[in-house]
C-alpha cells in the first residue's frame, strides 16, 4: 500500500537544502541592510516568519521563495534553483528518492488496492488521508504534506508529459476518507483526469477473485520507465520505500502488472463504473 497518511517526523538534519537556504536568506538580508521585520514587510510576511526560516524553526514555503527572489536574490536565481530541492524535502524520507524518478519519468504504471494514488488525489482527499493517519501530524505538518503531494501534479502540465496508467481495485472507489462527499469529489476528479490524452484509468472489479484468480492480491506497485528508458519498480510497505531495479525482479513484477491489467475492466467500462459510484453518493 503506498502513500498512506502515516508520515514520520522530520528532523532539521533531514533537510540540508532548507538549512542552506536559511543561511542564504540571513546573509543576503544583512547584505541589503534589512531587519527581519523590514524584509517581512517587503515581501508580505511577518518578521517572525523570516526569523522562523532563518532559525530553521519553520521550513521556507514555496510562496516565500518566489517572493525572496526579486527582493534579495540580487539576480543570482538562487531561490529559483532551490525550489525543487526544498520541495523534495517536504516528502517523507522514504519517498524522496522516488520523487526524483517520478518527476522525470517517461511512463508510470500504477496499481493501487487500498487508496487513490497520490498523483491523482484531490486536496480534500489528501488532507483527510494524511490527517487520519497514525501518528497524526500536527496541522502545520499536515498542510506541508498536502502541499507537497499536490505539487506532484505538475507533471500533468509538462510540455511533454509522461504516459500515466492507473489501475484501481474497485474497493478503493468505495472506501471513504473523511466523508462520502470527499470521496465523491475524488471520483469526479478521477474521471476528469481520465480524459487527459496521456492518462488511462482502469478498475479491477471486486468479483475477480470469483473468476479464477486475483493477480493484484499481493499489494500495490508502481512501474516506471525513467528518462533514460530504464525500468524500476517502487513499492511501500509499512512506511518503508523500496526501489527495485534488478532486471529479473522488475520483469517478474511487470508480468504481474500485465496480468492485473488483463483482469481489469476496459477504460470505458471503468470510467462508467466510477461515474455510477459517484452518482450514488449524491
Amino acid at each position: 500500500m503506498t502513500e498512506l497518511g502515516r508520515e514520520e517526523s522530520t528532523k532539521k538534519d533531514d533537510r540540508p537544502a532548507s538549512g542552506l537556504v536559511a543561511e542564504i536568506v540571513r546573509i543576503l538580508r544583512k547584505r541589503k541592510g534589512y531587519t527581519q521585520d523590514q524584509l517581512g514587510d517587503l515581501i508580505g510576511w511577518t518578521g517572525s516568519a523570516i526569523s522562523a526560516v532563518e532559525t530553521r524553526a519553520q521550513p521556507v514555503s514555496d510562496e516565500m521563495l518566489l517572493a525572496l527572489e526579486p527582493a534579495i536574490g540580487e539576480g543570482l536565481g538562487v531561490f529559483t534553483v532551490a525550489r525543487p530541492y526544498i520541495l523534495r524535502e517536504r516528502f517523507p524520507k522514504r519517498f524522496r528518492d522516488f520523487s526524483i524518478l517520478e518527476a522525470e519519468a517517461r511512463t508510470i504504471w500504477t496499481y493501487e488496492n487500498f487508496l487513490i494514488d497520490g498523483l491523482f488525489q484531490t486536496e480534500e482527499y489528501a488532507r483527510a488521508l494524511i490527517g487520519g493517519g497514525h501518528p497524526t501530524p500536527d496541522e502545520a505538518k499536515r498542510e506541508e504534506l498536502v502541499e507537497a503531494r499536490r505539487s506532484r501534479r505538475a507533471i500533468f502540465d509538462l510540455e511533454d508529459p509522461p504516459y500515466l496508467e492507473l489501475i484501481l481495485d474497485e474497493s478503493v472507489l468505495r472506501r471513504p476518507f473523511g466523508s462520502y462527499e470527499i470521496l465523491r469529489g475524488q471520483l469526479l476528479a478521477l474521471v476528469e483526469d481520465s480524459e487527459r490524452p496521456n492518462v488511462n484509468v482502469q478498475v479491477l472489479p471486486l468479483d475477480r477473485g470469483l473468476r479464477g484468480g486475483h493477480a493484484g492480491d499481493r499489494g500495490s506497485m508502481k512501474l516506471v520507465e525513467t528518462k533514460d528508458h530504464e525500468h524500476v519498480v517502487y513499492m511501500e510497505i509499512e512506511d518503508q520505500g523500496l526501489l527495485i531495479s534488478q532486471p529479473a525482479e522488475v520483469s517478474q513484477l511487470t508480468h504481474r502488472y500485465a496480468k492485473i491489467r488483463a483482469q481489469a475492466l476496459s477504460p470505458d467500462d471503468s470510467v462508467h463504473l466510477i461515474k455510477r459510484l459517484a452518482g450514488e453518493m449524491e
